[in-house]
């Protein structure tokens, strides 16, 4: 039975190589300063931007992404964050690892893992995939101190990049880190290896 040492950690952006390849998988952070908020359509645009050569109107690299559109009103002029859980990691899978490769993404949150392709990314270029936990989008909004800015409105409010400044985001807990662990992986491993057994006793 294998025995995860379990670090917590509270990491504020930018987030450096060496931060994010300090992180295990098991380890549970905690993320202060600002996070980008972008799905697959977001992810889109930024890389054909990337190679028509225009500049992308937020920072990606050192940055953690978050695959999430936040649900938000307008109060007295300001928008206002009501819930911001994660979307399906997987729907993202064809454009991470050019994001992490080309424009030096270092963190990534959402929900569900994400394939081989951007697990590989993760080793090579030192960056990491956070799981936040399903079911708590509320306590999401609740770490989301300001809504900093809103890029690419017209892709439509759920799909636009959404720079938010967050205090202590999380609990997220490292999934994939940049020494090729996969936590859901193993897991997997280890409860197919229960089956067998028990179908063999």
């Amino acid at each position: 039975m294998t025995i995860y040492k379990i670090t917590t950690y509270k990491i504020t952006t930018p987030i450096s190589e060496r931060d994010a390849r300090k992180l295990r998988i098991g380890d549970i952070v905690y993320v202060s300063g600002t996070i980008v908020a972008m799905r697959d359509r977001a992810h889109q645009r930024a890389l054909e931007y990337h190679k028509q050569g225009k500049p992308i109107p937020v920072k990606i690299k050192d940055a953690a992404i978050y695959h999430c559109g936040p649900l938000a009103k307008k109060k007295g002029g300001k928008w206002e964050v009501l819930a911001a859980g994660p979307t399906t990691s997987m729907r993202i899978e064809a454009f991470e690892a050019e994001l992490i490769e080309k424009l030096g993404a270092r963190m990534i949150i959402g929900k569900g893992g994400m394939g081989a392709s951007t697990a590989k990314a993760m080793v090579k270029y030192g960056a990491v995939y956070c799981d936040f936990p399903g079911g708590a989008a509320v306590l999401a909004a609740l770490a989301v101190k300001k809504i900093v800015d809103i890029k690419w409105r017209d892709l439509g409010l759920p799909d636009a990049l959404w720079v938010l400044e967050v205090e202590d985001f999380g609990p997220l807990t490292v999934t994939i880190d940049s020494h090729g662990k996969n936590l859901r992986d193993q897991v997997m491993e280890r409860a197919l290896k229960k089956q067998t057994e028990n179908l063999n006793a």
